[in-house]
Parts: C-alpha cells; sequence; structure tokens
C-alpha cells in the first residue's frame, strides 16, 4: 500500500503518529522466527534482559551469548531490502545513523563484560535463506560453548618430564 503522493503523506500527522507508535521493538516476528529454533534446538534464554547494555533481544547465560535480531531499515543494514525514505532523508539518515553508532557502543560495552554478541539481520530469515542462517546460530553458539569450556593445559616440556619407573640397565638403578 501507498501513503506517499508525490511526496506528501496521505494520512494526517495524528494518523501516522498513531502507526509508528505501533511499530513493536519486542516479540516481532523475526525475533519469533529465532526464538522458535533455538528453543526447540534446546537453547534456553531469557528475553530483553534490563541488567545488560542495550537490553538484548536474547540472552543465554550459558553460553556467555547475547543476540540481536534487528529490522534492516531501522538499523541501517547494508541490504538490498535496506533503503532510505525519499521524503525527509535528513531526519532518517540521521535517525539509522544514531540507531548504528547506539548498536556499536552497546555491544562494545557488552565485549568488554565478556559477553559474545551476535547479530541475526531480518533480511537473513527470509524463507530462503532461513534454514542456512538458523543452523549457522546454533553451530556458532555451540561452538563458543566448547571454547568456552574447553580444558586448556599445557603439555610439559620433553625434558621436564617426569619418569614412570626408574631406569635399570642389567637389574640396577642408574643415576639421574
Amino acid at each position: 500500500m501507498c501513503t506517499f503522493v508525490n511526496g506528501m503523506d496521505l494520512f494526517s500527522k495524528e494518523k501516522r503518529s498513531k502507526i509508528m507508535a505501533a511499530i513493536r521493538s519486542k516479540d516481532t516476528r523475526p525475533e519469533l522466527v529465532v526464538r522458535r529454533y533455538l528453543f526447540a534446538c534446546g537453547f534456553r534464554y531469557r528475553l530483553n534482559s534490563p541488567r545488560l547494555p542495550g537490553h538484548p533481544d536474547l540472552v543465554l547465560r550459558k553460553y556467555r551469548t547475547c543476540i540481536f535480531v534487528n529490522g534492516c531499515f531501522w538499523h541501517g543494514h547494508d541490504c538490498p531490502t535496506f533503503h532510505l525514505p525519499k521524503t525527509n532523508t535528513d531526519f532518517w539518515r540521521a535517525k539509522i545513523e544514531r540507531n548504528r553508532s547506539r548498536d556499536k557502543a552497546e555491544q562494545q560495552a557488552l565485549a568488554r563484560m565478556g559477553w559474545h554478541c551476535i547479530t541475526v539481520w531480518e533480511c537473513q530469515l527470509k524463507p530462503k535463506v532461513r534454514e542456512q542462517t538458523l543452523e549457522s546460530l546454533a553451530y556458532t553458539l555451540n561452538k563458543i560453548y566448547l571454547e568456552d569450556h574447553a580444558v586448556k593445559y599445557k603439555l610439559p616440556e620433553k625434558d621436564e618430564w617426569d619418569m614412570a619407573a626408574e631406569k635399570t640397565i642389567d637389574g640396577e638403578k642408574v643415576g639421574k
């Protein structure tokens, strides 16, 4: 549905405000797709954690990972889906740039706190690429878990190895 004619909005200012206010930031369709897939795969998460910078859409504490499900328009994704509106371009350019810089600052703050950040874009959840995106997300989460919980040890140098038995020559002990 086209709501602009010759660059003019067909709706009154009040009606346009009401339409824009109805745009949700939680429980969006792309977010629900990601949530359903992760839950079906056995991942458990918290929603919109107020304790973390940026209130990530999904927080997986076991994996120390935050997932942001971003809309291509609102967060300025460089993809074919994103296009800047033809009217009031200065306003929209500034708004989207502020969103991008805020997203970057929030993810940097989370990284400093030791959290991994994953961004899933709305265009990556289109039916043609959805399965690949979601499988890649599950793979990434498992890889993060394995890397964070791997046993980290260093093998001793060759000359530092302790012997399991004493050296003997013809039944007699030989000194070190």
